[in-house]
This record gives C-alpha cells, structure tokens and sequence, in this order.
C-alpha cells in the first residue's frame, strides 16, 4: 500500500494484498473500479484475475514490457476485445456504478463514455471538420449549425483550433502525424465522453509532437479521466498522478508515480523501471 505521502509501507507483490479492495463497494463511486478481471484468448489467459481501482479526473499510467497484457486490460475498459475473435472476459469492470461487462450494458453507448486513442494516427480520408463531427452525427447531430460549435469546441480542447481553423475543409490525411494525433483526440472529445483510453499516444511522433501530446494531457485531465499505457518510463513518470505495473497478465504493483518510479515495493518492479529487462 502507498500512503498520501509516497511511502511504501508494505514490500511485497501487490497480488497478495488485494483483499482490501476486493471488499470494497464501488456503489455510486467515482472511480473505475476493476474487480477480479481476466481476459482469454482462446485457453490463453492474458489479464490474471486483476483488482484496481482508477481515480477519476486524473492520469493513471499502465506500464510493463511487450505482451504484459497492459493493452489488453486498456481494451477492457471499454468492451474492445469483444471484436477479437475467440476473446472472453470474467470479472467486472464499473464505471459510474455499472459493470460495463454486463450482458445487458449498451456497447455503442458504453464507447461514446470512454473513448480511446490509438497507437498510431487514425484519421478518416475526410476533411477535418468531418472527422470531428464524425461522432455527433452518428448520434443524431446533423445539422450544420448545431455541428460547428461541437468542432470548434473539441479542436480547441485539443490544442489544434488555431493550426487548422482556417482550413477545416482540408483533407485530415494532409496534416502532419502529431496534428492528426491530436485530430483523432478532437474526433473522440466531440462526442463528450467521461474516459480516454490511450494506447501509447505518442510512441510513432517525433518528440516535439510527443511534447504537445503530453501537454494536452495535462489540461485534457481536469476533466477527463485518462490511462495511458507507455513504453517510456520517462513519459510515465511526466504524465501520471499513478502507475500500475504489469507483468505476464498480473498486476505486480500500484502506487503513486514518484513512488513507483523512486521506492518500488517489488524488486520485479525496480529491475523494468531501471531497465534490467524490457
């Protein structure tokens, strides 16, 4: 357990205290609130039973190398594994006192709530205000007048209003990479979701698009709830408030990034974030 001030008070694995949370209600709670998750592909079992909690409004890193499983428990959140054949997932995943695992939760609304970003760039070939009221209209907004107040708003929210507001009429596939990034998080944004999964956002820009990334995020968490998964341990540890640490589908250790990053409690833990393997 990490205390209010960074300390590790326990140093042992986190899958062995996990009792304290898995006791907890998550009734009318705030935070996404993840409770005994495992996810198969096939009769491979790459999340093992996992119980976490995620603050709202605030960054929440997922950190661990290659095939850990961090992108797969990322997908949970908002049901995309279902698209993977042969995918089946056990456990609860609670967002605003529902179990978005439900047999009976709405999927397409599911998804307008928690939006996700992507690895690498994905903008529709359509112009950049199309790609952002993309979203409204699939939900009903069609008509132009109540479209451009939504595009304005969630291309300034995404820091690139003033880049591309005289051109809204270009072709998204004519922006450079970052821009596009940051068009594909308008895109999300213009649907007003409460969550933003991102999936390595900036690991295929260059490092000053990565800046502005890391930047947006910044402002983007005071209100939303964002987790990320990285590679780089230096952008985890810029970004988030908390970092879990993933190992083979188990969750190894949670805590407060300075101390994840500082103190660890499991020695798995000091040896990825120091780079002994990864």
């Amino acid at each position: 357990m990490v205390t209010k001030s960074g300390k590790v008070l326990i140093k042992q694995p986190v899958v062995g205290k996990l009792a304290e949370l898995k006791g907890l209600s998550c009734e009318a709670s705030e935070k996404i609130c993840v409770r005994d998750l495992s996810v198969y592909y096939g009769n491979f079992q790459a999340i093992k039973d996992v119980t976490l909690d995620i603050a709202t409004k605030d960054i929440t890193a997922l950190i661990g190398p290659s095939g850990c499983g961090k992108s797969t428990f990322l997908r949970s959140v908002n049901r995309m594994n279902d698209l993977i054949p042969g995918a089946r997932t056990t456990g609860e995943v609670i967002v605003k006192s529902q179990n978005v695992l439900s047999s009976t939760a709405d999927v397409v609304e599911l998804r307008k709530r928690v939006g996700m970003v992507f690895q690498r760039p994905n903008p529709f070939p359509k112009s950049i205000f199309e790609n952002v009221a993309y979203g409204p209209r699939i939900h009903g907004i069609n008509r132009r007048d109540e479209l451009e107040p939504i595009v304005e708003e969630s291309l300034k929210k995404a820091a690139l209003w003033d880049e591309v507001k005289d051109n809204l009429n270009k072709s998204a596939m004519d922006l450079s990479g970052g821009q596009q990034q940051r068009l594909c998080i308008a895109r999300v944004l213009a649907v007003q979701p409460e969550v933003l999964l991102m999936d390595e956002p900036a690991s295929a820009l260059d490092p000053i698009s990565t800046l502005r990334i890391e930047e947006l995020m910044d402002e983007l968490k005071k209100d939303y709830t964002i987790i990320i998964v990285t590679h780089n341990m230096q952008q985890a540890a810029r970004v988030s408030t908390y970092t879990r640490f993933f190992l083979t589908g188990v969750l190894i250790e949670y805590g407060l990034s300075t101390s994840i990053f500082t103190a660890p409690g499991d020695k798995r833990t000091e040896d990825y974030v120091t780079g002994r393997f990864g």
